[in-house]
């Protein structure tokens, strides 16, 4: 008896022993159009493997790539579709580019650095303002998310002054952030209602 471990390594194994038989079996058919007649076949056999990827775009496109694969593409027939190259198979996508600026502080993250940068380019006025408020704001509340113990707000200001590279100057005698029990106590609340509704 021959096991499958002395056989040949499967190309697809998801396809099986069997059909890689028949792909083999297809390959040495010697009269080209009963090879093209017997590659329909077997991708009929493959499409009713895997029936749920019927309405995947590209199904029979893939079986037909799927098939060429199989064959070592080695099977010479006309394929209905473009299939992929042999040396396509194989190489590596490009590298995708990684930003690996460093985060100043990293419970505020990238983009509340990038919003307080972009600040300090408006024009003084209300708006402005409004917008100053709400980032600090927000970093106290990213504060809070990260480290659990209560924040003075003179160390939220002093970040921001920080961050904007002395730009943004918040006074703790005019400017008054929520509390940090009052964030803590909203940061629960929502908590507590995610849980109970998974």
């Amino acid at each position: 008896m021959k096991y499958n471990t002395q056989e040949k390594r499967l190309a697809l194994p998801e396809y099986g022993r069997n059909i890689q038989n028949m792909v083999d079996y297809c390959v040495t058919i010697e009269d080209r159009e009963e090879r093209k007649r017997c590659a329909n076949s077997i991708i009929n056999v493959m499409g009713n493997m895997f029936p749920h990827l019927r309405d995947v775009n590209d199904f029979k496109h893939i079986l037909w790539d799927h098939l060429a694969i199989m064959s070592d593409f080695k099977l010479d027939i006309d394929y209905p579709y473009e299939i992929v190259k042999k040396e396509e198979l194989y190489t590596r996508p490009a590298r995708i580019p990684y930003n690996n600026s460093r985060i100043r502080y990293r419970h505020y993250g990238k983009t509340l650095e990038l919003m307080i940068r972009k600040a300090t380019e408006y024009p003084e006025g209300p708006e402005k303002d409004q917008l100053v408020r709400l980032l600090a704001t927000q970093m106290k509340k990213s504060f809070l998310t990260w480290n659990k113990e209560s924040v003075d707000d003179r160390k939220i200001f002093k970040d921001l002054d920080e961050l904007s590279g002395g730009n943004i100057v918040l006074d703790e005698e005019v400017h008054k952030l929520a509390e940090s029990r009052e964030i803590l106590a909203r940061n629960n609340k929502k908590n507590n209602f995610s849980r109970k509704n998974r």
